[in-house]
C-alpha cells in the first residue's frame, strides 16, 4: 500500500513539474531574480501554515534535536538552491536546451545512486530499460554538441537531493522542506533587501502580480512535498525513472503550445526514454503480482 501511494505521489509531482511552464509563462515580464526569490521566500509561510493546519507545527523543533537531521537538511537545502538558481539562470541566459537535457539525465543519476549507494537491485528487464534510456539521453547529449556542464550540474544536484530525502534520519516531508526553505530564505531575504534591483514587476506592483508571486510559492511547495513523500516510500531507482514524465511533458508543451522545434535526435531520445519507462513499469507491475499455484488435475 505504501509503495503504491509513493508511486502516485511521484507521478503527481512529476506531472505538476511538467506542467509548471504554463504557470511561469503567465506573466513573462517578471524578472528571473524576482521569481526565484519569491519561490523561496513564500514557500516558508505556506509550509508553516500547512504544519499549523495539520496540528504538527510542534513537531518541527522535535525533528531537529539531533545533529544528523540538521546536517542532512542543510545539505539538502544547498543542493536544492543550486538546482533552483542554475535553472533560473539557464532560462534567463538562453540555455533552456541544456536545462531540459539535465532533467533527462537526472533519472539516470537517481537510478545510479540508488544502485551504488543504497544497494538497490535491478532485475534484468529493468537493466535493459536503463540501457535504452541511457542511449536516448546519449543521443540528445551528442545533439547538443558540447560538454553539457549545466545539464550535469542540474542532474547531479537534484539527484543528490533525492538521495538525501531517502535517508532514514530525514524528517517527514513537510518538516524537512520547511527546514530546507527556511535555510535558503535567509540569504534570499538579505539579497532581496540589500542587492536586488528588479527590472520588471514585483510584489506590490499590482494585485495580479502579488497573487502570482505568492502562488509561485504554492507551485513550488506542492510537488516538492509529493516528491519527498515518494522518496520515503519507493526505491530511488523507481523515483528516478518515473521522473522522465517531467521533461517529456515539458517537451510536449514546448513543441505544441509554445511552437518550439523538435529535432530528429530529440525525437529519437524522447521515444527511447518513454520505451524505457514503459518497460521498467511493466516489469515492476509483473513482479508485484501474486503467483498463482497450478491446481492439480488429479
Amino acid at each position: 500500500m505504501e509503495a503504491r501511494r509513493g508511486t502516485w505521489y511521484a507521478v503527481t509531482a512529476y506531472v505538476l513539474w511538467g506542467l509548471s511552464p504554463i504557470y511561469w509563462n503567465l506573466l513573462p515580464d517578471i524578472g528571473a531574480t524576482t521569481l526565484i526569490l519569491s519561490r523561496i521566500v513564500w514557500s516558508v509561510p505556506i509550509l508553516i501554515a500547512v504544519l499549523a493546519f495539520t496540528g504538527k507545527l510542534s513537531s518541527f523543533a522535535a525533528s531537529y534535536r539531533s545533529w544528523r537531521p540538521r546536517l542532512i537538511t542543510a545539505a539538502a537545502a544547498g543542493f536544492l538552491f543550486i538546482n533552483w538558481a542554475l535553472f533560473v539562470w539557464s532560462v534567463a541566459n538562453d540555455h533552456i536546451v541544456d536545462a531540459s537535457l539535465g532533467y533527462f539525465i537526472n533519472p539516470l543519476v537517481s537510478v545510479g545512486l540508488g544502485v551504488v549507494i543504497l544497494g538497490e537491485r535491478l532485475r534484468k528487464v529493468q537493466w535493459i530499460a536503463i540501457g535504452i534510456a541511457a542511449a536516448g539521453v546519449a543521443i540528445m547529449t551528442i545533439a547538443v554538441g558540447a560538454l553539457p556542464w549545466i545539464s550535469l550540474t542540474l542532474a547531479f544536484s537534484f539527484g543528490t537531493y533525492g538521495l538525501l530525502k531517502k535517508q532514514p534520519e530525514t524528517p517527514p516531508p513537510v518538516v524537512s522542506l520547511l527546514g530546507e526553505t527556511s535555510l535558503i530564505a535567509v540569504p534570499a531575504l538579505i539579497y532581496a533587501v540589500l542587492f536586488n534591483d528588479p527590472t520588471g514587476p514585483t510584489f506590490g506592483t499590482s494585485t495580479a502580480v502579488s497573487i502570482f508571486l505568492v502562488g509561485a510559492g504554492v507551485v513550488t511547495v506542492v510537488p516538492l512535498l509529493l516528491f519527498g513523500g515518494a522518496a520515503k516510500r519507493i526505491p530511488l531507482s523507481m523515483v528516478g525513472l518515473l521522473q522522465y514524465i517531467t521533461p517529456s511533458i515539458q517537451l510536449f508543451l514546448g513543441v505544441v503550445v509554445y511552437g518550439e522545434t523538435l529535432s530528429s535526435e530529440e525525437l529519437i531520445g524522447f521515444i527511447a526514454v518513454w520505451t524505457a519507462l514503459a518497460l521498467y513499469s511493466a516489469d515492476s507491475f509483473r513482479a508485484k503480482q501474486p503467483r498463482v499455484k497450478p491446481i492439480p488435475l488429479d
